[in-house]
Protein backbone atom coordinates (compact mmCIF):
# COMPACT_ATOMS: atom_id res chain seq x y z
CA UNK A 1 0.00 0.00 0.00
CA UNK A 2 1.32 3.42 -0.97
CA UNK A 3 1.78 6.00 1.81
CA UNK A 4 0.20 9.40 1.41
CA UNK A 5 2.69 12.27 1.23
CA UNK A 6 0.92 15.08 3.15
CA UNK A 7 3.20 17.81 1.76
CA UNK A 8 2.48 16.79 -1.84
CA UNK A 9 -1.24 16.31 -1.21
CA UNK A 10 -1.43 19.77 0.40
CA UNK A 11 0.23 21.39 -2.60
CA UNK A 12 -2.06 19.53 -5.00
CA UNK A 13 -5.09 20.60 -2.96
CA UNK A 14 -3.90 24.23 -3.07
CA UNK A 15 -3.35 24.10 -6.83
CA UNK A 16 -6.77 22.48 -7.34
CA UNK A 17 -8.38 25.06 -5.08
CA UNK A 18 -6.91 27.91 -7.11
CA UNK A 19 -7.77 26.22 -10.43
CA UNK A 20 -11.37 25.76 -9.23
CA UNK A 21 -11.69 29.51 -9.51
CA UNK A 22 -11.04 29.39 -13.27
CA UNK A 23 -14.55 28.21 -14.20
CA UNK A 24 -15.94 30.52 -11.52
CA UNK A 25 -14.15 33.54 -13.00
CA UNK A 26 -14.97 32.58 -16.60
CA UNK A 27 -18.62 32.12 -15.66
CA UNK A 28 -18.55 35.51 -13.93
CA UNK A 29 -17.02 37.25 -16.95
CA UNK A 30 -19.73 35.70 -19.15
CA UNK A 31 -22.41 37.15 -16.86
CA UNK A 32 -23.72 33.75 -15.77
CA UNK A 33 -22.25 33.73 -12.28
CA UNK A 34 -23.04 36.75 -10.08
CA UNK A 35 -20.78 36.74 -7.00
CA UNK A 36 -22.30 38.31 -3.90
CA UNK A 37 -20.18 41.34 -2.96
CA UNK A 38 -20.69 40.95 0.79
CA UNK A 39 -19.44 37.38 0.67
CA UNK A 40 -16.31 38.24 -1.31
CA UNK A 41 -15.52 41.35 0.77
CA UNK A 42 -15.70 39.22 3.91
CA UNK A 43 -13.86 36.24 2.42
CA UNK A 44 -11.01 38.39 1.12
CA UNK A 45 -10.57 40.20 4.42
CA UNK A 46 -10.87 37.05 6.51
CA UNK A 47 -8.62 35.19 4.08
CA UNK A 48 -5.76 37.39 5.20
CA UNK A 49 -6.34 36.69 8.89
CA UNK A 50 -6.92 32.97 8.34
CA UNK A 51 -3.76 32.55 6.27
CA UNK A 52 -1.65 34.40 8.84
CA UNK A 53 -3.19 32.82 11.95
CA UNK A 54 -3.43 29.31 10.47
CA UNK A 55 0.23 29.46 9.50
CA UNK A 56 1.17 30.82 12.94
CA UNK A 57 -0.83 27.99 14.56
CA UNK A 58 1.49 25.49 12.88
CA UNK A 59 -0.21 24.60 9.59
CA UNK A 60 2.32 23.61 6.96
CA UNK A 61 1.03 20.96 4.57
CA UNK A 62 -2.56 22.26 4.65
CA UNK A 63 -1.78 25.98 4.36
CA UNK A 64 -1.73 25.91 0.53
CA UNK A 65 -5.52 25.94 0.23
CA UNK A 66 -5.72 29.02 2.45
CA UNK A 67 -3.05 30.76 0.33
CA UNK A 68 -4.73 29.81 -2.95
CA UNK A 69 -8.12 30.90 -1.64
CA UNK A 70 -6.84 34.31 -0.58
CA UNK A 71 -5.31 34.99 -4.01
CA UNK A 72 -8.49 33.94 -5.80
CA UNK A 73 -10.80 35.71 -3.34
CA UNK A 74 -9.13 38.99 -4.25
CA UNK A 75 -9.68 38.37 -7.96
CA UNK A 76 -13.35 37.50 -7.49
CA UNK A 77 -13.86 40.50 -5.19
CA UNK A 78 -12.58 42.82 -7.90
CA UNK A 79 -14.88 41.18 -10.46
CA UNK A 80 -17.86 41.34 -8.09
CA UNK A 81 -17.96 45.12 -8.33
CA UNK A 82 -18.66 44.94 -12.06
CA UNK A 83 -20.34 41.54 -12.43
CA UNK A 84 -21.69 40.75 -8.97
CA UNK A 85 -24.69 41.61 -6.89
CA UNK A 86 -25.69 42.44 -3.35
CA UNK A 87 -23.53 43.64 -0.55
CA UNK A 88 -25.75 46.46 0.54
CA UNK A 89 -29.15 45.00 1.52
CA UNK A 90 -30.11 44.41 5.17
CA UNK A 91 -29.12 40.71 5.19
CA UNK A 92 -25.72 41.49 3.68
CA UNK A 93 -25.24 44.44 6.05
CA UNK A 94 -25.92 42.18 9.07
CA UNK A 95 -23.39 39.66 7.73
CA UNK A 96 -20.82 42.45 7.22
CA UNK A 97 -21.51 43.59 10.81
CA UNK A 98 -20.99 40.04 12.07
CA UNK A 99 -17.73 39.91 10.17
CA UNK A 100 -16.63 43.18 11.77
CA UNK A 101 -17.38 41.62 15.17
CA UNK A 102 -15.17 38.65 14.28
CA UNK A 103 -12.35 41.00 13.32
CA UNK A 104 -12.78 42.79 16.65
CA UNK A 105 -12.28 39.41 18.39
CA UNK A 106 -9.13 38.88 16.34
CA UNK A 107 -7.80 42.29 17.39
CA UNK A 108 -8.79 41.68 21.04
CA UNK A 109 -7.11 38.28 21.44
CA UNK A 110 -3.96 38.93 19.38
CA UNK A 111 -3.28 35.19 19.30
CA UNK A 112 -3.27 32.73 16.41
CA UNK A 113 -5.85 30.22 17.68
CA UNK A 114 -8.61 32.65 18.71
CA UNK A 115 -7.85 34.54 15.50
CA UNK A 116 -8.16 31.34 13.45
CA UNK A 117 -11.44 30.38 15.11
CA UNK A 118 -12.90 33.87 14.84
CA UNK A 119 -11.75 33.85 11.20
CA UNK A 120 -13.63 30.61 10.59
CA UNK A 121 -16.67 32.17 12.29
CA UNK A 122 -16.39 35.27 10.10
CA UNK A 123 -15.93 33.07 7.03
CA UNK A 124 -19.16 31.26 7.90
CA UNK A 125 -20.96 34.59 8.20
CA UNK A 126 -19.48 35.55 4.84
CA UNK A 127 -20.86 32.35 3.33
CA UNK A 128 -24.43 33.11 4.41
CA UNK A 129 -25.25 35.52 1.54
CA UNK A 130 -23.93 33.01 -1.00
CA UNK A 131 -25.74 30.11 0.67
CA UNK A 132 -28.94 32.15 0.57
CA UNK A 133 -28.40 33.19 -3.05
CA UNK A 134 -27.57 29.59 -4.01
CA UNK A 135 -30.87 28.46 -2.54
CA UNK A 136 -33.03 31.12 -4.18
CA UNK A 137 -31.09 31.52 -7.44
CA UNK A 138 -28.99 28.37 -7.97
CA UNK A 139 -28.11 29.28 -11.55
CA UNK A 140 -26.26 32.37 -10.29
CA UNK A 141 -23.40 30.19 -9.00
CA UNK A 142 -21.05 28.01 -11.03
CA UNK A 143 -21.68 24.39 -10.04
CA UNK A 144 -18.44 23.04 -11.54
CA UNK A 145 -16.42 25.54 -9.50
CA UNK A 146 -18.17 24.52 -6.27
CA UNK A 147 -17.63 20.83 -7.02
CA UNK A 148 -13.93 21.56 -7.54
CA UNK A 149 -13.79 23.68 -4.36
CA UNK A 150 -15.23 20.74 -2.42
CA UNK A 151 -12.84 18.21 -3.99
CA UNK A 152 -9.84 20.45 -3.23
CA UNK A 153 -10.92 20.90 0.39
CA UNK A 154 -11.70 17.22 0.85
CA UNK A 155 -8.29 16.38 -0.61
CA UNK A 156 -6.73 18.83 1.84
CA UNK A 157 -8.02 16.63 4.66
CA UNK A 158 -5.54 13.99 3.47
CA UNK A 159 -2.72 16.51 3.92
CA UNK A 160 -3.32 16.75 7.65
CA UNK A 161 -0.27 15.15 9.17
CA UNK A 162 -1.30 15.63 12.80
CA UNK A 163 -4.99 15.64 13.61
CA UNK A 164 -5.46 18.29 16.26
CA UNK A 165 -8.02 21.07 16.55
CA UNK A 166 -5.65 23.83 15.45
CA UNK A 167 -4.61 22.09 12.23
CA UNK A 168 -7.81 20.20 11.35
CA UNK A 169 -10.41 22.90 12.04
CA UNK A 170 -9.86 24.95 8.87
CA UNK A 171 -9.77 22.03 6.37
CA UNK A 172 -12.78 20.38 8.04
CA UNK A 173 -14.74 23.65 8.01
CA UNK A 174 -13.83 24.38 4.37
CA UNK A 175 -14.85 20.86 3.33
CA UNK A 176 -18.16 21.30 5.12
CA UNK A 177 -19.02 24.75 3.74
CA UNK A 178 -18.06 23.95 0.15
CA UNK A 179 -20.02 20.69 0.37
CA UNK A 180 -23.04 22.64 1.66
CA UNK A 181 -23.00 25.15 -1.22
CA UNK A 182 -22.45 22.35 -3.74
CA UNK A 183 -25.31 20.29 -2.26
CA UNK A 184 -27.71 23.25 -2.27
CA UNK A 185 -26.86 23.97 -5.90
CA UNK A 186 -27.35 20.33 -6.90
CA UNK A 187 -30.68 19.96 -5.08
CA UNK A 188 -32.11 23.34 -6.05
CA UNK A 189 -31.10 23.10 -9.73
CA UNK A 190 -33.00 19.83 -9.99
CA UNK A 191 -36.14 21.36 -8.46
CA UNK A 192 -36.26 24.48 -10.60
Amino acid sequence: MMAVNPALVGKIAGALSFSAFIPYIVSTLRGINRPNRATWIIWTAVGISILLSYSAAGAKETVWVAAANLAAFGLVLILSFKYGEGGWNLFDAVCLGGAAFGFALWWWFQSPLPTLYSGIFVDLIGALPTLRKSYYDPKSEDLLAWVLFFVANALNLLAIREWNLAIASYPVYMSFITFLVMAILLVRRNKI
